[in-house]
């Protein structure tokens, strides 16, 4: 990504964090948070990593919930960020923090061992 993109990027994860802490009433969307924004070059397309609280149910149902609002969203962000054109927004979930816990408790299993 370009110093632009990333610099949007930034400024696309704090707003979208509020929005959803602040603006998104569903009651299906629970603790979430929003950890990164990847936005494509052109400024097209951003996908926001999200993480959140509860078990794998209520998880699909925060993320269904968080696409069902991308449009309401979207157009919250356009209107606080001054872009050409607002980029379309995916929901997708963080993997890297249960892959982390899952190497540290791997590697916490190794040193019991010895």
């Amino acid at each position: 990504m370009s110093l632009r993109s990333n610099r949007v990027a930034e400024q696309m994860k704090k707003e979208i964090t509020e929005i959803i802490a602040r603006k998104i009433k569903d009651p299906r969307v629970g603790f979430v948070t929003v950890t990164e924004v990847a936005v494509t070059g052109d400024l097209q397309q951003a996908t926001v990593y999200i993480t959140s609280l509860g078990n794998e149910r209520e998880r699909a149902e925060s993320l269904q919930a968080l696409e069902k609002a991308s449009g309401f969203i979207r157009s919250e962000v356009g209107s606080r960020i001054r872009l050409r054109r607002t980029p379309e927004l995916a929901f997708e979930f963080d993997t890297a923090i249960e892959y982390g816990n899952k190497i540290d408790a791997l590697l916490r299993g190794l040193h019991e061992d010895k």
